[in-house]
């Protein structure tokens, strides 16, 4: 049935969006329902040729509501002949290479059907993206976007605090892991963050409200490594914002920034015993094995520098008869009923299946957007728009350093959430001449008014 009611969704993609292209706002109001779907991920995705118990970065064909509905926004923008280049940024292109360098994995691969399985997921990334794309082709609204991500955010900390209240140790929201929330809560905390001390924006209580949902479901997961960046991170969202906001004072953004400060310092302290216990109390066999796993990455590297081992056959090469275990000494005296772990990094993940030149196209596609979130910073200088790259910027640097002991940056809701936001800034950086002369404009008209 589940089926059924999905092939008939799917169906229903091209009418829909043809009575979306009827009017801007109800596409705008559409893009709710990407959002919902995104927090009910789970519920509305099924999977084809599914094998749940495989201990691997995906486990069957997945496709969810979400993927559906920014698909619709690809229909609207080529019934109203504003459809985004296959190849739109120099972003999207690094991404196109990573996943060609890839495909040689395959050669490798003991298990075919699973190394289709995460490019299948690669691919569906990409259309998510280029929905997006289209999306703010057609409306241009940013501030809708921006909004809309706010309330994903509340909606994930009206979980956390379900989940508190039910005595969980480690909520994760709506993500599989409370190492996927931290990290996607990472983003949104910096991002909200820069918005709130730079005025000039719409729904500015709601952008408020959700940084501090976002900070407080970031410190509520205990994560050892999320809660290791939140120095680095706020500190580069702060650097940025204070050179970009050219027209905010210094005296008044260190009075919007200092509420902020005595505010976490409480919520800090109330939670403080709990994460110094979480620090102190971290089970040694929890590093060890990382170190292990670790070196059987390192292993399997070595053996396939170029093409790796196999794109998402990790859960198979790194089990008998496979040796990889046993040479970096890692549990050597197993049963047959024994099933190891995944590698806890994404770039010896990466590395170890799919080789290093996938690596290298991978960390290159990462950089290229933290660079351009720079870039931004100052071609946006000045205007209210600035915030979001100032903000994502320093999100970024708290996702990619974290990544060195995760490899949540494979898990479809987080890579979801962060082409969203490649999308974004991508977008920006193509219509940043037009956005500050319409900034200016605006200022201008504004002087005017008040002579």
């Amino acid at each position: 049935m589940k089926y059924l009611l999905f092939a008939v969704a799917a169906l229903g993609v091209p009418p829909f969006a043809w009575v979306l292209s009827m009017n801007r706002r109800w596409l705008r109001w559409a893009f709710a329902g990407v959002v919902a779907a995104l927090c009910l991920y789970n519920q509305t995705s099924i999977n084809f040729f599914s094998y749940e118990e495989y201990r691997g970065s995906s486990r069957g064909m997945e496709v969810s509501l979400a993927h559906l509905m920014a698909a619709a926004f690809l229909f609207v923008a080529a019934f109203k002949r504003k459809l985004p280049k296959f190849v739109p940024s120099r972003g999207a292109a690094l991404f196109l290479v990573y996943f060609c360098l890839c495909l040689p994995s395959l050669g490798s691969a003991e298990n075919g059907l699973f190394a289709w399985m995460e490019l299948w997921k690669m691919i569906l990334l990409y259309v998510a993206y280029l929905s997006l794309r289209a999306f703010f082709n057609v409306t241009g609204d940013v501030k809708t976007f921006v909004g809309y991500m706010a309330l994903f955010v509340v909606w994930n900390f009206l979980l956390v605090v379900k989940d508190h209240f039910s005595g969980v140790y480690q909520p994760h929201g709506v993500f599989p892991h409370q190492n996927g929330l931290a990290m996607a809560m990472h983003l949104f905390a910096n991002l909200f963050f820069a918005v709130y001390m730079v005025r000039g924006w719409r729904r500015a209580k709601l952008s408020s409200f959700a940084f501090v949902a976002a900070a407080a479901c970031l410190l509520r997961t205990y994560s050892r490594g999320a809660l290791a960046m939140v120095p680095l991170a706020f500190s580069v969202t702060f650097a940025l914002t204070a050179f970009a906001a050219r027209a905010v004072r210094p005296r008044r953004l260190f009075a919007r920034v200092l509420p902020v400060v005595l505010a976490g310092a409480v919520g800090l302290g109330a939670m403080l015993p709990r994460i110094v216990e979480r620090f102190e109390t971290a089970p040694e066999a929890s590093a060890n094995t990382r170190v292990e796993l670790a070196r059987c990455a390192w292993e399997m590297i070595k053996d396939e520098p170029l093409r790796g081992v196999g794109i998402n056959n990790w859960g198979i090469k790194i089990n008998p008869p496979y040796p990889y275990a046993d040479r970096a000494g890692r549990n050597t005296n197993r049963d047959e009923e024994f099933s190891d772990g995944i590698v806890e990094t994404v770039y010896l993940l990466v590395g170890a299946e799919c080789g290093i030149p996938a690596l290298l196209a991978m960390i290159a596609w990462f950089v290229s957007y933290l660079v351009l979130g720079v870039r931004l910073c100052r071609k946006l200088r000045g205007t209210p728009w600035a915030a979001i790259p100032a903000g994502l910027s320093g999100g970024f640097v708290a996702l990619y350093v974290q990544s060195c002991l995760e490899w949540t940056l494979r898990i479809q809701q987080n890579l979801f959430v962060l082409v969203f936001f490649f999308a974004l800034l991508d977008h920006l950086d193509a219509t940043a001449r037009k956005l500050r002369a319409d900034w200016a404009a605006k200022t201008e008209r504004s002087l005017h008014a008040t002579a």
